[in-house]
């Protein structure tokens, strides 16, 4: 059990084309959890532009994921809603930690080689360094839990890295300052007070990676040309169904368990997305449809993803007609956001030794 004080925090980018792997992955999962401990939901828009970005687009994308938030049932009176780059405590913090994370710890970073690819040399600095970002997102509010796919549970072991380096490196000066938390689990790699906590993963649900429609070896992506890969948030019933009735299968009729959906990467994905869209397991979807063929599975899974997704693309609509509203709440969020900040970092730049000299 962690000593500090309970707080999720999680970010979605702004980079256009959010879809149902973002739904299900991010989004879906924030709604339970605002109502368990204090949350705090960011629309990442300085990671945004570690690749370069229209402004008018990446303005419109911040806009729409606040949408998505608050359509998916996000409260913004429960949960803090804001755009990172309008807390500046991130990218202090992440410029600390950029000195305190070693070379060897980001070259170890698989997205980055993902992304990346062959043009390497030509990559953005903050494409490289990104993820000490990240750490700085989740470590300037001191969040003891985040939820995060798959793909990120590499990203958030670096959290982990950093801030436990942060504690070693400065172990004396923290106690010296009476800034720690005691660490409830005292070791000889690790001080008995902490700053920073080590914060822990939240990887649950049947579906927390959504793979294309088109080719279930790849995730769901929104660079993806082929826009029937993905159920976008903002496509309409007739869209969805089309979508799905395009949806690569096989020809075998679905197992009846889950070890024979091994090896059948479409016909896993299919089935992971309506367990995670009903609430209900693989086990259970497949006990109800084991057996038949996916022309009687898929009009059924349309038919629940429509239910789940319509009136969130309707609300998205809705919300986007009113940008003042969207930026309220952003603004709102920011405030917040910054009274918890603030004095995290003022501590940071003390114990780091900075001297402060107010103007």
């Amino acid at each position: 059990m962690s000593a500090f004080q309970p707080r999720v925090f999680s970010g979605v980018q702004p980079t256009g084309n959010l879809h149902l792997g973002n739904y299900l992955g991010a989004i879906s999962r924030f709604v339970p959890l605002q109502d368990q401990m204090p949350s705090m939901y960011c629309v990442v828009d300085s990671h945004a532009i570690t690749v370069w970005q229209n402004p008018e687009e990446l303005t419109h994308s911040t806009r729409e994921v606040t949408a998505a938030y608050l359509a998916a049932g996000v409260d913004p009176k429960k949960a803090i809603i804001f755009n990172q780059s309008q807390v500046r405590e991130h990218t202090e913090l992440a410029w600390i930690f950029n000195c305190i994370a070693r070379m060897g710890w980001l070259k170890r970073m698989t997205q980055f080689k993902d992304k990346a690819g062959k043009n390497a040399e030509n990559a953005s600095v903050g494409l490289f360094a990104y993820p000490n970002l990240m750490a700085a997102d989740i470590l300037a509010y001191r969040a003891t839990h985040v939820p995060v796919g798959d793909d990120q549970k590499q990203h958030l072991e670096l959290t982990r890295d950093i801030a436990q380096k942060f504690n070693n490196d400065f172990a004396e000066r923290i106690k010296e300052l009476g800034l720690g938390v005691a660490n409830p689990n005292p070791s000889p790699e690790s001080p008995d007070e902490l700053y920073f906590p080590i914060t822990e993963p939240m990887i649950a649900g049947p579906a927390t990676r959504i793979m294309s429609l088109r080719d279930g070896s790849k995730k769901m992506s929104k660079s993806d040309p082929s826009d029937l890969s993905r159920i976008n948030l903002t496509d309409d019933a007739d869209m969805i169904a089309k979508k799905i009735k395009k949806a690569k299968t096989d020809a075998e009729p679905l197992p009846s368990e889950v070890g024979g959906l091994e090896g059948r990467k479409e016909a896993d994905n299919l089935v992971g997305i309506y367990a995670a869209l009903s609430g209900d397991s693989k086990s259970k979807v497949l006990a109800d449809f084991g057996g038949q063929q996916f022309s009687a599975f898929k009009p059924a899974l349309s038919e629940l993803a429509v239910t789940k997704l319509a009136p969130m693309a309707d609300e998205m609509r809705r919300l986007m007609d009113d940008p003042q509203s969207i930026e309220a709440v952003l603004r709102d969020g920011a405030e917040r956001a910054s009274e918890i900040a603030e004095p995290i970092l003022h501590d940071v730049r003390r114990i780091l030794g900075f001297l402060e000299v107010r103007r």
